[in-house]
């Protein structure tokens, strides 16, 4: 999925850095990368080596105790929990929001302009802290660790996206940049709108798959209806089922298929492309 993420830190920081979600796509990502670095790291999550809820406020404190930047990777709720996060957090900071929240209409007509990610961008940006924003689109990794995997594996993956596009982006480069904001002087105050090179339909993912591994999944469109419906026979409330099915209009629309330039910009190279993060995927044994 489209997912939230804010990092900043000045490069120089004297106190370790907090990475929120320190065991998802992108926060592990940027958890081994600052460490690369040398730079003193925690991983904070639920389950991780420091405990961190965005449900329980009581676990925030120790968290960022001594801590001089943060990469936030916020909870998709409402109402959002990172403008009072942001109240107790420090100097800097990376927030990972998500593509189109200033677009209205983008995640389809029910939804406000933002929603949770728009309230995160303003509580960071109203914060007084350094900030850098970051707002990438559906990950390439959706389809080898994320909600597409089993469907690939299976051979036949049923969405409701059309003939619609997107440019995915991937996890790795979301990375790379976030360590950059977070070690690097120039991030400040930037936005950087996060996409892969190309724009690609569902039906073309499945054929660089194939390509690459041998094992041809079929692309098969449903109504979104029929979508939905299925989501709750597996075991969704009717409102996350509701709430996966929005995330995907703006791949059914296109609206994800124009490429964006914040790769280029904060690190001076090009996204890596989908047929790559294939290659690297498939010699891991992803898809089997």
């Amino acid at each position: 999925m489209t997912q939230t993420d804010a990092t900043a830190a000045a490069p120089s920081a004297q106190g370790p850095v907090l990475v929120t979600g320190g065991t998802g796509k992108t926060g592990r990502r940027v958890v081994a990368r600052l460490r690369e670095l040398g730079v003193e790291t925690r991983a904070a999550s639920r389950s991780g080596e420091t405990p961190f809820d965005w449900a329980d406020p009581t676990t925030w404190q120790a968290a960022l105790d001594g801590v001089t930047a943060v990469y936030i990777t916020p909870l998709d709720a409402s109402p959002s929990p990172t403008p009072a996060f942001v109240e107790q957090a420090v100097a800097s900071g990376v927030l990972l929001s998500a593509r189109g929240v200033d677009v209205p209409g983008y995640f389809g007509a029910a939804h406000e302009v933002g929603g949770p990610h728009g309230e995160g961008e303003r509580a960071v940006r109203a914060s007084g802290v350094t900030w850098t924003i970051l707002r990438p689109g559906w990950f390439s990794q959706n389809f080898s660790e994320g909600v597409f995997l089993d469907g690939v594996r299976d051979g036949e993956l049923a969405l409701p996206t059309g003939d619609g596009r997107a440019a995915f982006i991937d996890a790795d480069d979301i990375a790379d940049v976030a360590v950059a904001a977070l070690t690097e002087d120039g991030h400040a105050g930037q936005e950087y709108g996060l996409s892969g090179p190309r724009a690609l339909g569902i039906a073309d993912v499945l054929d660089e798959i194939a390509k690459e591994t041998g094992k041809r999944a079929a692309y098969v469109p449903v109504e979104t209806a029929v979508f939905r419906a299925g989501l709750v026979a597996q075991g969704f409330t009717d409102e996350e089922a509701g709430l996966w099915t929005d995330a995907l209009i703006p791949i059914t629309t296109s609206r994800e298929a124009p490429v964006l330039d914040g790769v280029r910009r904060a690190l001076g190279r090009e996204p890596r492309d989908f047929a790559d993060f294939v290659r690297e995927a498939a010699a891991r044994g992803v898809w089997g």
